[in-house]
This record gives structure tokens, C-alpha cells and sequence, in this order.
């Protein structure tokens, strides 16, 4: 059996101005009547049967499908009826529909504008109206010529042609060959200027390869938004607002349009899952109102990891670190140890006069003839409390190894064969003094050498052929010796405990160097000491008469045998242990640690005057030095260096070694780098433009160091230490200051021997070569080339 199903058409109430809002055509009243005279008709049958309808003329296709699918369920369910009947059908071909799939009510509207809807009821047949569209213009295009784009290649990289003759391809597949504007240098651009008018607009296009020129209004639009208006000039940022919905009350509605149908028609879409709703609680799967029972049981409950997305690992394993083991007995803990484990008298005594947390073991050995003689331990309780603490208290921490080449934490250092030239062998050894070479001084030119020693004795040298030209003898050791840094002068001051002589060389330089030393310390003895300067030292002359040269009846060679030369003297109170000169030769500082406040004195030989620059003592002064370009000075105590600036009476900086004991002092003839040597084997490089902490710390020495140097020409360095060496080290000072200076160790001289304790006592650079000189506790000097 087959059911039909009706369908009624209703019209929705009008408004109370629809008369005013809405003027019906007569072709709606006429529809209007038959609509009503159906219902009528309908309402008189109902009581009899209900109405048919003929399935073929008044529903689609999918209605006919879903009434075959009704009659086969009606078949299999032939004892429903009703309702019930159709609620059952509806839910069965509801589970049969994927729920994502179900049509919403307005999918089901015959609303289409373009589509017309035929309705046969009682023979009459409905037409709806169709909204007339605008016609289509088969000649306008939306694009015009001008945004025609003739390449077709997309948007792919113009470097994929450029070895090929061509540019891309046409709509047609045709190539488009390459043009001349992309190629054109600034010359063929400059005569394009000038010939061309258009050429002040034109824009070069590289998809399409050639020159585009822009139009009026492209030009007007590119100004505006120079101007920083709107692109385009119709466009009105400032119109007025045009309040569609206010709030004013309106008389009329704002459409009077009726109802669609959709609004007042129940959905038969939400009514199949309403029922399919309804068989799932009638079944039991859906309980109305139950709650939903909660999980307790933490076990099986997934919990949100914060920590999911960490770089480490998860799983880290046991966390546990195993105290360290207990050191295993050695042989001494024996109760029969062998008899050298047992200790002698004296090692006992020496044991017991040791502090408990300074001796080796908490124990003695002892021996027993067996095991039943052995006592008990007297330190058992207090090393197992002490093991108890040591496992309670102190904490294991698992160290990372790191992961370092070995290699990357050596510098890359040059080559030393890149480097040359720097002194590496040994070219002659200077001997005639019978005690230590304190220190010795090569006079300006570079010609002659003049050594200083604890025999009291000044040898002058001939540098090249090592020859003895000329000795004098003091009634003191020498504790230093330096010539005048002019070339103008043939100067040479030797320190001799209290007392500092300043010699006139002859015989060395010209006559009239020989002249002008002689007019200076003629002039010199001429003057007046002042009451300040007779406070501080005794300046006197000396005559040039004949002396011993030494004081044994053994006879020196014919060369030593020379009267003493010292021409001028200046006497102090207390031993001078070092003497040096200003850059201009008129100026000589003196150096006498145990004079408290007179440690330091500054003496001017053209004026014949002495001062004390230092009202207080800072410390035991072991070296000074002038700068060598600016008016600083520089003192050298036991722990700091202090740079003072002679111009302002101030000090300047405080240089910081963080050493015990400074032995040297030199500067690089620059003057921003200074080198400290030190007694505890540390060489300290500073840069005074860079801190008053080391640059660079070098320890290649065993034993103290004695002196540093500085080269005046080549970037060189040396120190000389009591283990008997001299190093030799390549220093490249840049004139950039952004780059730090390269400290290069380039070689080793095994230079003198170790006598008393005693190795190399001081070293000096040529002034001119690459060579240097080395005086030492056995009595000679060395010159390295």
C-alpha cells in the first residue's frame, strides 16, 4: 500500500500597513481565491479520506525515493500504525544518514529566482514570477588592455633566462624574445632622457621586458599617495553617515515584505533527529537526567604534561650518586709491616712535632710478633664518626664533562721562522772581570759597551771584536752603569754604592763630542749648589790623576792599565742601587731604597740641581724610569707601579701586578705598554690604554727574574732570569687600537751559568740590530745575534 502525502500552502498574516506598503497585482488576487476555494474543498472531504496527491506532478525525485523506502519499512513493520508508524520510519532512514550530512530546513525552500515550480492540486496549476536579471553584455571585459599581462611565465625567478634568448611565452606558446631596455647602460640611458619625452614617466617592466609609461591618472595617483591621500580621488573618507537603524521609533516598517515560508513550517530535518533522539531513550542508550559518574581511580587517568615539549630528557634514570669508597690499607697498617715501613727516631720526633691536620697519617706504624698482641684501635670510634660526617654532610654533585677539543684551547700562534729576525745564537763572550756582572750599558751608537762589575771594576768594550779598550777602578762594587742617552755627548755615569760618577770617555767619538762633554761638566763645576740641592747630595769634581787599577800585585794586561776618568761626583747618605736617564740626557734619577723619603731624587746637570719630587715614602722603591715621549714618570715598589705626571704634580694611574716582589721595569718605546719583571717567575704585560690589571701574564721561567728590555726598533722583548736563561719574545705593538698586542715566545738562550744561586743579572738590546746582551753571575758577557 502506498501512502500520499499532502501539502498545504498558507500564507502568512499581512501587516497592519500592508495595504499601504504593498498594492497586489490581479494576477496574485486571482491566485489568492483559488488557494482558499482548495482549502475549503479540502476542509469538506477531510471527514471522508484524506486528500491524495499525485506523487509523479507534485514531488522530486528524493520524494519518491523516500516513499519507496517508507513502503519497504511499512512491509517489514506491518503491525505499527499511525504516529508510531511514521516516527519508526523516520528513524530508521535517519540512522541510515550521516548526521554531518543532514540538510538544514533552508536547503529545502523552493526559493530559486532562476528555476521554475509546478503545483498540481485539485487541477490547478501555480506559477511563480521570476525576478528579471540584467543582461549580459557579451563585449565589456573587466580587464582592460593595459592590465593584459603578455608573459605568461607566472611568478618564477627571471634568472631561469637568462641564457636563453627569450624572455617567456605568449598566451599562444609563442616565444617572447628579449628586448634592449633591460640592457642599456647610464650612457644610453642619459641620450633616452634627453630624446625621449616620456622618459621623465616611463617604468621598466622585467616580466614583460620592455619600458611602460605611465598615464595621467596613474601619475595623479602616485602623487597622491606621496601626499599621503587616498589613491583614489572619488573616494570621500568624510561622507555623512547615513543611519540605517536609529533610535527613533519608526511609523511604518523598515520591509514589509511577508514571511518566508521556512519560518512558520516546522523542519522535517530537525524532526528526524528529535525521533532519532527519541528511539535512542526508549532503548535504554540515552538516560535522561543521569550524571555522568567521575573517574576515581587515578591510575587510569590521563594528566596534560607542561613539561612535554622540554629540551632534556624525560627519563633520567635513578638519581643516585654512590659515596666514595673507603681508601684500602697499605702495607704500614700491618701489624707486621716490613722493616722499612717502620719509622726511625726521628721521624717520629719530626711526626709529633707536626699539627694532627699536618701530618701525612694519624698513626705510627708498629710492629707485633703475631696477631693475638695487637691492641685495639684507640681511633676506631673517632674515624668512624668522622666517616658518618663525611657522608651525612658533604654533598655529591654529578660533574658534566665538557666536551672541549683540547686543541681550540691553544692560541694559534705564528710561526717563529715568520717572525725573524730576533737574536738565536750565540756570537761572542766578553771576559776579563773576576765577579758577578751587575749591569753593563751600550752607549748610543751602538759601537761600545761599558760593564760594571763586583770586582770594582768598569770595563769599556769594543762591541764587534769584543776587545777591552779602557778599565776603571772604583773603591766599591758597581751596581749600575749607563750611558748619557745623547749622541752629543760621551757621557757615562757608574754607581758605586754612595756615590755616582759621571765619566768623560775619550777617544771614543769625535773631537768635537769630546769638546762639548768637556764645556758641560766645566760648566757644571762652575756653578753653585743651592741649600736644597746640598741637603739632598754633594755635587764635586774630581781631577783625572793617575789610580791603580786594581788593588792585587798581580799586573793587569797593557790595555786595563788606564788612570780613572771621573770628572764629576755626586755623594749621597745612603747606598744608590740604580741610576737611569730622561730621553734628552739632561735629566738623571737616582734611586736609594733605604733613604725613606730621599728614595727617589731627580738631578738636572745643566743647573746643577737636585730634587725630591716624593714628600712621602710609598714603599721600598726598586725602580724608576722616565717616559719616553711624555712628561711621566714611573715608580716601581716591591708590590705596585705608580705612573705620575711630572706636568701636574698628580698621579696618573696605578699599575697592579699582583706579584710579592718587582724586580724590572721597561716600556715600550711607544710608551702605552710597560713590562714588569718580578722575583716570584712571573713576567706582567700592561696595556695602559686598556687597565691597570696584566694584559698578559707569562710565567716561562723557573726561577726570579732579574730584568726585562724592550728592543728600541724591533718588536722585541727579553727577560733574564737566575735559572740562567734568557727568552726571547716576539711583542707587536698595532696602531690600531681596536686590535691587542701579539705576544709571540720565539726562543730560549741558554745564556750563562748559575753561580751562587745566580744566573743572568741583567740583559740589554743593540739599538740598532737584533741582537742582545747578557751579563751573569760567572763573570761574562754574552752577545746573541
Amino acid at each position: 500500500m502506498k501512502r500520499s502525502r499532502s501539502k498545504t500552502r498558507t500564507t502568512a498574516a499581512p501587516s497592519q500597513n500592508e495595504d499601504t506598503a504593498l498594492a497586489a497585482t490581479p494576477l496574485e488576487s486571482a491566485l489568492t481565491a483559488l488557494a482558499e476555494a482548495n482549502d475549503s474543498d479540502a476542509a469538506v472531504h477531510s471527514s471522508d479520506q484524506a486528500p491524495t496527491v499525485n506523487d509523479s506532478d507534485g514531488l522530486d525525485e528524493e520524494e519518491d525515493e523516500e516513499d519507496e523506502d517508507d513502503d519497504d519499512e511499512e512491509e517489514d513493520d506491518g503491525d505499527l500504525e499511525g504516529a508510531e508508524d511514521d516516527s519508526s520510519e523516520d528513524s530508521e532512514a535517519l540512522d541510515e544518514i550521516d548526521p554531518d550530512e543532514w540538510p538544514s530546513s533552508d536547503d529545502q525552500e523552493f526559493d530559486s529566482d532562476d528555476e521554475e515550480e509546478t503545483f498540481r492540486d485539485n487541477s490547478v496549476k501555480v506559477l511563480r514570477r521570476k525576478v528579471p536579471l540584467p543582461e549580459i553584455d557579451p563585449v565589456y571585459d573587466p580587464d582592460t588592455s593595459d592590465e593584459e599581462t603578455t608573459n605568461t611565465i607566472g611568478n618564477v625567478p627571471k634568472e631561469w633566462y637568462d641564457d636563453f634568448p627569450h624572455v617567456g611565452y605568449s598566451i599562444d606558446g609563442k616565444p617572447i624574445m628579449k628586448g634592449t631596455e633591460g640592457k642599456s647602460d647610464q650612457l644610453d640611458e642619459f641620450l633616452s632622457l634627453m630624446d625621449d619625452p616620456n622618459a621623465w614617466r616611463s617604468v621598466y617592466d622585467k616580466i614583460e621586458d620592455k619600458d611602460v609609461v605611465l598615464t595621467k591618472e596613474e601619475l595623479e595617483m602616485v602623487k597622491r599617495i606621496q601626499r599621503g591621500d587616498f589613491p583614489d580621488a572619488n573616494s570621500n573618507p568624510y561622507e555623512p553617515t547615513v543611519e540605517w537603524f536609529s533610535s527613533q521609533t519608526m511609523v511604518t516598517p523598515l520591509s514589509a515584505a511577508p514571511e518566508p515560508k521556512r519560518r512558520f513550517i516546522p523542519s522535517k530535518w530537525e524532526a528526524r533527529r528529535i525521533m532519532h533522539i527519541v528511539r535512542a531513550i526508549r532503548q535504554g542508550r540515552i538516560v535522561p537526567g543521569a550524571k555522568k559518574p567521575k573517574n576515581t581511580d587515578l591510575h587510569n587517568q590521563t594528566f596534560f604534561d607542561i613539561w612535554g615539549d622540554s629540551i632534556e630528557p624525560v627519563d633520567r634514570g635513578i638519581m643516585h650518586i654512590a659515596a666514595p669508597k673507603q681508601a684500602l690499607p697499605d702495607h704500614d697498617e700491618s701489624y707486621n709491616p716490613p722493616e722499612e715501613y717502620l719509622p726511625t727516631e726521628a721521624e717520629k720526633q719530626e711526626w709529633k712535632a707536626l699539627d694532627a691536620p699536618d701530618r701525612p697519617r694519624n698513626y705510627l706504624p708498629k710492629k707485633f710478633d703475631n696477631l693475638r698482641s695487637v691492641p685495639g684501635y684507640d681511633r676506631f670510634i673517632q674515624e668512624r664518626f668522622d666517616r658518618c660526617l663525611d657522608l651525612y654532610l658533604c654533598p655529591r654533585v654529578i660533574k658534566k664533562k665538557m666536551n672541549i677539543d683540547p686543541e681550540s684551547l691553544i692560541p694559534k700562534l705564528p710561526n717563529p721562522r715568520d717572525l725573524l729576525p730576533f737574536p738565536s745564537a750565540l756570537a761572542i763572550t766578553f771576559k776579563g772581570h773576576t765577579a758577578r756582572i751587575r749591569s753593563f750599558s751600550v752607549d748610543p751608537t751602538g759601537q761600545y759597551m761599558a760593564s760594571g762589575s763586583d770586582d770594582q771594576t768598569v770595563r769599556l768594550w769594543e762591541l764587534v771584536s769584543g776587545r777591552c779598550m779602557n778599565t776603571w777602578t772604583f773603591d766599591d762594587a758597581i751596581a749600575s752603569v749607563a750611558w748619557n742617552p745623547s749622541k752629543s755627548l760621551s757621557l757615562l755615569s757608574v754607581v758605586a754604592r754612595t756615590k755616582v760618577h759621571l765619566i768623560s770617555v775619550p777617544g771614543i767619538a769625535g773631537p768635537d763630542i769630546t769638546a762639548a762633554t768637556e764645556a758641560l761638566i766645566g760648566h757644571i763645576a762652575t756653578l753653585q749648589s743651592s741649600p736644597t740641592t746640598a741637603a739632598l747630595c754633594h755635587w764635586a769634581k774630581t781631577s783625572s790623576s793617575p789610580a791603580p787599577s786594581s788593588s792585587s800585585s798581580t799586573p793587569l794586561p797593557p790595555p786595563t792599565r788606564h788612570s780613572a776618568g771621573s770628572r764629576l761626583t755626586l755623594t749621597f747618605d745612603k747606598p744608590v742601587t740604580y741610576l737611569t736617564w730622561h730621553r734628552k740626557g739632561d735629566y738623571l734619577s737616582t734611586v736609594c731604597p733605604d733613604a725613606a723619603t730621599r728614595s727617589v731624587l731627580i738631578h738636572q746637570l745643566t743647573k746643577r740641581v737636585s730634587q725630591n719630587p716624593f714628600k712621602t715614602a710609598k714603599g721600598l722603591v726598586q725602580r724608576v724610569t722616565f717616559h719616553p715621549t711624555k712628561p711621566f714618570f714611573f715608580v716601581a715598589t716591591q708590590r705596585y707601579v705608580r705612573v705620575y705626571n711630572l706636568a701636574t704634580q698628580k698621579l696618573a694611574t696605578k699599575l697592579q701586578p699582583s706579584t710579592k716582589w718587582i724586580s724590572s721595569l721597561a716600556i715600550h718605546p711607544q710608551g702605552d705598554n710597560v713590562i714588569v719583571g718580578t722575583y716570584d717567575k712571573r713576567l706582567a704585560w700592561f696595556d695602559m690604554d686598556l687597565s691597570s690589571k696584566p694584559y698578559k701574564t707569562l710565567r716561562y721561567h723557573k726561577q726570579a727574574i732579574r730584568n726585562v728590555s724592550f728592543h728600541p726598533r724591533y718588536p722585541l722583548f727579553a727577560s733574564a732570569s737566575d735559572d740562567g736563561n734568557v727568552n726571547i719574545f716576539h711583542g707587536m705593538v698595532y696602531s690600531d687600537l681596536l686590535m691587542n698586542p701579539l705576544i709571540v715566545p720565539v726562543k730560549t738562550l741558554r745564556a750563562h751559568q748559575i753561580v751562587d744561586g745566580l744566573g743572568v743579572l741583567h740583559c740589554e738590546f743593540h739599538p740598532t740590530q737584533p741582537w742582545i746582551i747578557s751579563s751573569g753571575a760567572d763573570g761574562t758577557l754574552n752577545l746573541f745575534s
